[in-house]
């Protein structure tokens, strides 16, 4: 191999060591060739930056720290050597060394969109998660159509605010079947803890003009960078204004090409225990989530079935979007409507809707949101009616 190699120059080389690791997963022979390559040509920093990044995929951190930290004396804050080097230490555990090394990248490169988001994920390992969402929300101010950073925001929205407050009021009217409009609000405080955000939630209603209060307390454990959780338990005073108890877990996983994934249940009780199970799928690509979600019902002789699909459009950071949401059936997590499982019999009713909202932040720790919707339920067999709702609220960081 030594004496055919000298037929070629440095750029066949590096091609055919590019070859060797992409498209024959031979490692070894690519290390062999690109340090052919490199002895051609010691200063081609391209084929350096390539043999670290083969040393790291086979696991011979050392020797790519070698060729990493060459890199970097003799061109201090090189984007790709920064990026290179940075990923080896951030997926070896040392995300303190990988952020000095991104900073130092930064301060050559400012826009760099890998180093950026990079920086984000280290900030995040460190449970930096404030200057986390800030290096991410720096880079979808550069792009704001670059889908792993749009997936990364979502999280970091949640795990930035050690402490949050909110409000929501809904209006709900009915052309046929009540003749009452319903009145819903609540209020929330949510504080970031070690295992992840909990939320303690008050919510009102009054419906059938009588009123109730329902409480609730909400956890998002984390359980690793993949996975993280959804808890839920409330009871309320009033039964047939809200369920009596109510319980939910869902398990979330953050997937490989800004996909997540999700599997739970929810618990209604009234007279009688209403499960519900749910699964969704969510993407992330570009400016847009899509989401869609089923909740299924099980019943002695059916499982009802209920379907819904949204979208939102981004025009900024994780609160700044327009969504859409159209569907079928009943949601147990809406509080509009959830009441109406029940009737025993109401979830298998055809129900059909969709809404449409807007979320705005102001000032960087307020967030204002408004949505609207309508839905076209059947209400007694043949029977069907009108349920128009508007909604409000308002959420404070800090």
């Amino acid at each position: 191999m030594t004496s055919r190699a000298q037929e070629y120059g440095a750029d066949e080389l590096f091609s055919m060591a590019r070859n060797a690791a992409f498209e024959e997963d031979d490692y070894p022979k690519a290390i062999k060739l690109a340090k052919q390559a490199l002895d051609q040509s010691p200063d081609y920093t391209g084929i350096r930056i390539f043999l670290g990044r083969v040393y790291t995929w086979s696991k011979k951190t050392d020797s790519a720290r070698v060729e990493f930290e060459k890199v970097l004396k003799d061109n201090p804050g090189h984007e790709d050597g920064s990026f290179a080097y940075g990923s080896l230490e951030y997926w070896n555990d040392n995300s303190k060394k990988a952020l000095d090394i991104v900073n130092s990248g930064l301060e050559v490169h400012p826009d760099a969109e890998n180093l950026l988001l990079l920086k984000a994920k280290v900030l995040r390992d460190l449970k930096e998660y404030k200057l986390a969402q800030e290096a991410n929300s720096r880079l979808l101010k550069i792009n704001p159509k670059n889908t792993e950073a749009r997936s990364l925001s979502q999280r970091l929205t949640i795990l930035s605010a050690k402490n949050q407050i909110g409000a929501t009021y809904d209006f709900v009217y009915f052309d046929k079947q009540f003749d009452d409009p319903w009145h819903l609000a609540s209020i929330d405080y949510s504080r970031q803890t070690k295992i992840g955000s909990i939320v303690a939630r008050v919510n009102y209603a009054n419906r059938f003009n009588n009123n109730a209060l329902q409480f609730e307390v909400d956890a998002y454990p984390s359980i690793s960078e993949t996975f993280y959780a959804y808890v839920n338990a409330g009871f309320s005073d009033d039964a047939g204004i809200f369920p009596e108890y109510r319980a939910g877990f869902s398990l979330y996983a953050n997937l490989p090409w800004a996909l997540e994934a999700e599997a739970g249940f929810r618990l209604l009780g009234f007279d009688d225990q209403t499960w519900i199970y749910t699964a969704s799928i969510g993407k992330y690509y570009k400016s847009f989530w899509f989401n869609f979600r089923t909740f299924l019902t099980p019943s002695n002789s059916s499982v009802s079935q209920s379907y819904s699909f949204m979208t939102r459009y981004y025009l900024g950071g994780a609160d700044d979007f327009l969504s859409l949401r159209v569907g079928t059936g009943l949601s147990p997590d809406n509080q509009t409507n959830n009441i109406l499982y029940n009737n025993g019999n109401q979830y298998r009713l055809k129900s059909d809707n969709i809404a449409i909202g807007y979320r705005k932040t102001l000032w960087s720790t307020n967030v204002l949101f408004i949505e609207t919707g309508i839905q076209n339920q059947e209400y007694r067999q043949g029977e069907k009616g009108n349920q128009f709702t508007i909604g409000v609220g308002y959420l404070k960081r800090f």
